[in-house]
């Protein structure tokens, strides 16, 4: 294993006291670390991807619903069709502040779990409501309940994989997304088609939705685990593996404690402030997800068509994001500019929507699965911000400033998509934004490649020499340090 610096002292670190003092020395082989690999992506992963797969499912019932009835149902106007979507956001943002504060204080997974369960049983109340008001009242309950699993998906990525597998990883968890879309719009059209069910068919959708993800949160609380040493699925030799292997990207694991001055490092980060603006700007393009399926239907298609013709989406959404995992593999260090290539479809798509007839049928239906196509892009910024910062409570923090992000855009945005059938409003925003994402792109990589060729230039000068450093781990079995990337010169930022 390539010797490991001196890390910089710092107050902050107060917490290293809390865990274990072990020396962390020795060796592996390659087939020990492909073992432990294949273990940890046959637990973990599924985990990631199973819940993930639910909240996807959870925020598109709106669209499906919509299809099926719930706006007739609650005599609902364009306006609080579109405020459905944007509450369910607010609801999201305002948890951020509280959960980037539990998610730094408490054992991760544990919360997550807790999380999940409390959001399937607030999935199961969207079925109740007769009226807008109280509808849009369990979306924000929904919503906040949800506040936890993107932020806390990106850090326990971090956690369990070294940066040059975060992409890949992130990729697959999201991926989802894409199927998720494709599999929901086929059980709304099982559901669509029993013509005996005793309440609305959008209700029965919620219910179904919320079963499921309580039984997954019940699962996932008693079974992921929090790090190396809660690794059930690991003997002591591959928990020890795996924490030999982590300790080379100089990264520790999940800690129960918030540092003020992480905090503040974050918030002057101009990077951190990037990766802000990377959620507002890919999510601008979310109301698609919703709107599309109206659009669909508002050409002529019957409820069962329309759920028909929106799957495929699903679909080009996951085809797409593999397109890009693959360019990431084969150009490993220019993640940023594969997110300029996979910007390009989303945008050809939206364009199309806006200048096409409402004769151009299949035209514009396949301009809406174009269009649809967020998540390609949005994989590889979330890799990029899983893989560049450093330290439990900075790690947060900027993942959370994604998320907010994300919530603001998810917010505003479908306040622009209220004139059917065309929602040209949106359509422009949609362009818009996607061209301020690629000078926003541009701009990240640009400081990261600054700040490499600044430390680099550091160490060429330096006349420190490296040695061995005793490693201690904490309770979970991580590297005990907790030093930001800051403070650890040795760190690169990838682009």
């Amino acid at each position: 294993m390539d010797n490991l610096e001196k890390d910089a002292t710092s107050s902050d670190n107060a917490d290293q006291a809390k865990g274990e003092m072990v020396e962390l020395r020795g060796s592996y082989t390659e087939k020990e670390e492909k073992a432990v690999l294949r273990k940890i992506d046959l637990v973990i992963l599924p985990f990631m991807c199973f819940v993930f797969f639910l909240q996807y499912l959870d925020k598109q019932s709106l669209s499906y619903a919509g299809v099926f009835g719930l706006i007739e149902d609650l005599n609902m106007s364009s306006s609080q069709y579109s405020w459905s979507s944007s509450i369910f956001y607010v609801g999201q943002l305002v948890a951020e502040y509280p959960f980037i504060y539990l998610m730094s204080r408490l054992p991760l997974t544990k919360f997550v779990g807790a999380t999940v369960i409390i959001w399937g049983i607030i999935c199961m109340c969207l079925a109740a409501p007769k009226n807008f008001a109280g509808f849009a009242t369990v979306r924000f309950l929904l919503g906040f309940s949800e506040g936890a699993v993107s932020p806390a998906f990106v850090t326990i990525t971090s956690i369990w994989y070294r940066k040059k597998e975060h992409n890949v990883r992130t990729a697959l968890w999201i991926s989802v997304n894409g199927l998720a879309q494709v599999l929901g719009c086929f059980l709304m059209y099982g559901i669509g088609k029993n013509s005996s069910l005793p309440i609305a068919p959008w209700r029965v959708l919620f219910i179904i939705c919320g079963t499921i993800t309580s039984a997954a949160g019940v699962a996932f609380f008693f079974l992921m685990p929090n790090g190396p040493k809660d690794a059930w699925f690991l003997n002591a030799r591959e928990r020890e593996v795996l924490s030999l292997r982590m300790a080379q990207d100089r990264d520790g694991g999940d800690k129960s404690s918030f540092s003020v001055a992480q905090l503040k490092e974050a918030i002057m980060d101009p990077k951190a402030w990037v990766v802000f603006w990377f959620g507002v700007l890919v999510c601008m393009q979310s109301p698609v997800l919703t709107f599309a399926s109206l659009v669909i239907k508002s050409i002529g298609y019957t409820n069962l068509e329309t759920m028909l013709y929106t799957a495929p989406s699903g679909a080009v959404q996951i085809f797409l994001l593999w397109i890009g995992v693959g360019l990431v593999l084969i150009f490993p260090n220019q993640r940023t500019l594969v997110v300029l290539v996979l910007i390009i479809p989303p945008l050809i798509g939206t364009v199309f929507l806006m200048k096409l007839d409402v004769t151009a049928q299949w035209g514009l239906i396949v301009a809406s699965w174009l269009s649809s196509c967020i998540t390609a892009s949005m994989t590889i910024l979330l890799s990029l911000a899983a893989s560049n910062f450093k330290g439990n409570t900075k790690r947060a923090v900027v993942n959370g400033m994604f998320f907010i992000g994300y919530c603001a855009a998810c917010i505003a945005s479908p306040q622009l998509w209220t004139h059917s059938p065309r929602y040209t409003e949106g359509v422009i925003t949609s362009i818009v934004t996607w061209c301020l994402l690629f000078v926003v792109v541009i701009l990240f990589r640009f400081l990261c490649v600054w700040d490499n060729k600044q430390r680099d230039e550091q160490a060429a000068s330096s006349s420190v020499v490296s040695v061995d450093q005793e490693v201690k781990l904490d309770q979970n079995g991580l590297p005990l340090t907790d030093i930001t990337d800051k403070q650890d010169r040795q760190f690169r930022y990838v682009w």
